[in-house]
């Protein structure tokens, strides 16, 4: 059975204090419908499965999935197209989208597990803007293997109560989102954990202290350079009361909507490099992250790759191109 020193346990108590209040996840825009319920949908139907191995060739070290399940019910009409990619289509009527969001993230003798359902809906402004508002509702299960654990100080009351047990929590939470979006634009802000796991909690209470309410804004924009070429910028910021703000963005250039490459950065945390295709409703793309040198409690690079698959086509306008890429 593995079983870890002391200056390894304290990194990984750093980093689950973190991972409790922050997800960092190098193609966030792919995951839009986590940070924000009311994107739930908004591009159509879809599938997304996202795989991230931190710290790749460190024996144990995090990993993360999420897959998600995106149902715009405007395409169980069988219309033509997703309202907001035919103009002509569009009107006031409400859109209604609903979303599944399973997620899973282990490192060493810890485990969180989410189960999000989320709703989104929107309404018409204008020809051109929509906006959105959605709510999701969220059960984490958390675990943490005392058995794996030692330390120097057994006595130390810090520790003491995680050893020699397999400690497991549950909390139940809320999200809300409200977002103001285009054909190819959107800035939204969102809230998670709104009541700080009041709605409901069970288990041992070894992480409450790191249950925090957290803002997010989300936004991005894309436009075509020419006939062939476009270009993508995302930008993400997170707060909350346990840690400072962190801010990171995603650029990248798109060709003929079928191949992509991109860099991103999280401020004083990682760069990224990122490159993906995409095969009629299939999407896949890879990204590649190295921490900032000051920023790496261990200095290996991350890993991910994103499998995408739109249930209907998204149509383009008459006179141009549209870019099928966030």
């Amino acid at each position: 059975m593995k079983r870890y020193i002391l200056l390894i346990f304290l990194a990984f108590y750093s980093l689950l204090a973190t991972a409790q209040t922050r997800k960092y996840v190098g193609n966030f825009s792919q995951l839009r419908t986590f940070y924000n319920p009311s994107l739930t949908a908004q591009e159509g139907s879809r599938f997304t499965t996202l795989y991230r191995n931190q710290w790749t060739g460190f024996e144990d070290a995090p990993k993360t999935i999420f897959a998600t399940a995106e149902l715009n019910l405007s395409d169980l009409k069988k219309s033509k197209g997703y309202q907001l990619e035919n103009q002509s289509e569009q009107t006031t009527a409400l859109q209604h989208g609903l979303g599944l969001l399973l997620y899973r993230d282990s490192f060493g003798p810890y485990s969180e597990t989410q189960v999000n359902l989320s709703y989104g809906s929107g309404i018409n402004l204008s020809e051109n803007v929509m906006l959105r508002w959605g709510s999701a509702v969220t059960y984490t299960l958390l675990s943490l293997d005392g058995n794996k654990l030692t330390v120097d100080q057994e006595n130390d009351p810090k520790y003491s109560r995680l050893l020699g047990q397999n400690n497991r929590s549950g909390k139940m939470d809320l999200n809300l989102g409200l977002t103001l979006a285009g054909r190819n634009f959107y800035v939204g802000y969102a809230m998670q954990d709104i009541t700080q796991s009041k709605l409901m909690k069970s288990g041992d209470a070894f992480m409450e202290d790191l249950y925090a309410r957290k803002h997010i804004g989300l936004a991005g924009i894309r436009t075509n350079i020419t006939d062939a070429m476009g270009l993508v910028l995302n930008g993400l910021y997170q707060y909350d009361k346990q840690e400072e703000a962190t801010i990171e963005g995603q650029v990248k250039a798109v060709y003929q909507n079928i191949f992509w490459a991109g860099a991103g950065y999280r401020h004083n945390q990682a760069y990224s490099a990122t490159a993906g295709f995409r095969l009629n409703k299939l999407q896949i793309s890879y990204l590649y992250e190295s921490p900032i040198a000051d920023a790496a409690t261990i200095d290996k690079p991350s890993n991910e790759i994103t499998l995408a698959y739109q249930l209907r086509a998204i149509k383009s306008l008459p006179h141009r191109k549209q870019l099928q890429v966030w």
